[in-house]
């Protein structure tokens, strides 16, 4: 049997299968809060891509007159008027010293962008398991090393290892959610990933109101990685990657484990996988298999490449500078990240709904979401400032937030579908590095409004409406099997399939409408 009909066989979501998902998807979340320190990725995750946002919150504060001939002699006049603890009152990153703030979220996000291209490729070579447990143990060691930050050149050097680890792990992590269970659950999987990031930033944003010393405030945020990682060592590899890399026997052990621990022992015995067709060890690419090369020289990768490279670049971009928005704008910072949090939860079931529809798809959702959000930013600059209307400014904002939230998710499911086992890694680190880019310019973008006001607005807009409509050029892979090697990918007997069932679905469909119409 091939691997599909023995995920079928042993359980497509079993029990044991949703208690893999969950301890991941919750490190996403610890991951989220983690990145909060001016940045994000899902609860733990989360936290350390918000923690800038609350330990670099710049408080209200005046300068005495005196002499203020340099900076040292500055600060002497410094005297903040609201009671705030963080990174900018402990080293005083105010006037010319105040880009250390934006530095040390840009920091985090070239890390993630680094670990990304590293570690993504890595894990296609050497395995899932031992690349994400390795990265989430130093980015625990790291986290502490922020908490406990002697100076801000050892705090911005703390940032850039948290991302670089970061980078690699949450990469392997949403991977895995997928891998460990069959292909009709990855929607689920995925949306129900990406929305514990968004419960992760509201958390963060209460977690913050109560913790606020910043050194206390990182350390609480960290902390869970520690219990995380310790129930990660029990988690196996991922069978997908083991028959994609020829380990047939090893992947139908893992199958065989999961079927046990999912309550159905007799299908156990029952796994046996025939030998994946292009896999390393009956291909032709000798031991060290396909590569990040290979996105960019195979015929049918590198147009996509391209393509989703500019989608990731333009949601991060969007995503981030909407979402640091929220600490430039004056009220409640605590209620405003909490508020930039939950605000994305309603796009989840709506992601849920319309990417396993026949007439909407992955594509057109994906298109749709983008060009709606660049739309929504659009307006957001024809819209008086005024607090009392229903739709103003923020509220136009939220939305764009929201609409992107769900593009955010789809392009990352929709990216899984669209790469064959063999380097989805490497295809998922690459989109997310370029998706870096945007996290690293998107604190820098709420700034220009410096020189208009409505210029951090069209910045979203035009990234919006120009990645949706360079979407529509991806082929749609709803209800199309999974590639598990390039060579699959390439050959044209797997295209006939893919239209035989496409064929077939879509019969189904007509015949299950024409049922429900009499």
């Amino acid at each position: 049997m091939d691997l599909e009909e023995a995920f079928q066989l042993v359980g497509e979501f079993g029990s044991y299968q949703k208690q893999m998902v969950l301890v991941l998807v919750l490190l996403q979340l610890y991951h989220a809060n983690l990145r909060n320190f001016r940045g994000f990725e899902q609860v733990y995750m989360a936290c350390q891509s918000m923690l800038i946002v609350l330990i670099g919150a710049i408080p209200e504060y005046h300068i005495e007159q005196g002499d203020h001939s340099n900076y040292e002699e500055l600060i002497k006049h410094v005297t903040f008027t609201e009671d705030v603890n963080s990174i900018v009152t402990e080293w005083f990153l105010l006037k010319q010293q105040a880009y250390k703030v934006s530095l040390a979220g840009s920091l985090f996000f070239a890390g993630v962008l680094v670990g990304n291209v590293f570690f993504g490729p890595l894990s296609d070579k050497i395995g899932r398991k031992p690349v994400f447990l390795t990265a989430l143990f130093f980015e625990v060691v790291f986290g502490y090393a922020t908490a406990f930050a002697p100076s801000y050149e050892v705090f911005a050097l703390s940032r850039l290892l948290v991302g670089l680890m970061n980078g690699g792990m949450s990469l392997v992590c949403f991977v895995l959610t997928q891998e460990y269970v069959g292909k009709a659950y990855w929607a689920m999987t995925g949306t129900l990933t990406n929305m514990t990031f968004a419960v992760g930033i509201a958390l963060f944003g209460a977690l913050g109101y109560y913790v606020r010393p910043w050194r206390t405030l990182a350390t609480a945020a960290n902390s869970p990685g520690v219990l995380f990682f310790l129930l990660c060592v029990t988690l196996p590899e991922s069978p997908r990657w083991l028959y994609s890399r020829g380990y047939t026997e090893k992947a139908e052990e893992v199958l065989q484990y999961i079927a046990v621990r999912n309550g159905n022992s007799n299908a156990a015995a029952k796994v046996k996988l025939r030998m994946c067709p292009g896999s390393v060890k009956t291909g032709n690419r000798g031991n060290n298999g396909p590569g990040l090369l290979d996105l960019f020289t195979h015929t049918v990768l590198r147009w996509r490449t391209v393509v989703l490279m500019y989608v990731w670049y333009s949601c991060s971009l969007v995503y981030y500078g909407l979402t640091m928005n929220a600490s430039e704008e004056s009220g409640n910072r605590y209620f405003s990240v909490a508020m930039y949090g939950l605000v994305e939860l309603p796009a989840y079931p709506l992601c849920i709904y319309f990417i396993d529809k026949q007439w909407a798809g992955r594509r057109k959702t994906m298109a749709s979401f983008l060009g709606l959000a660049g739309l929504s930013c659009l307006c957001t600059m024809l819209v008086p400032v005024n607090a009392g209307a229903l739709f103003n400014a923020t509220s136009l904002a939220l939305l764009g937030k929201l609409l992107v939230s769900a593009a955010f998710n789809i392009v990352y499911v929709y990216t899984t579908e669209l790469y064959p086992t063999a380097v989805r890694n490497a295809g998922l680190g690459v989109c997310s590095m370029s998706c870096r880019v945007g996290g690293i310019l998107a604190p820098f973008v709420p700034s220009m409004r410096d020189l208009h006001t409505s210029m951090p607005f069209m910045v979203f807009c035009l990234s919006g409406i120009s990645a949706g409509c360079l979407g529509l050029l991806l082929p749609e892979t709803l209800n199309k099997p999974v590639t598990e090697t390039l060579d699959e990918l390439s050959s044209p007997a797997y295209h006939r399939i893919v239209e035989t069932e496409t064929h077939l679905f879509e019969e189904d469909q007509s015949k299950t409408n024409h049922k429900l119409n009499q």
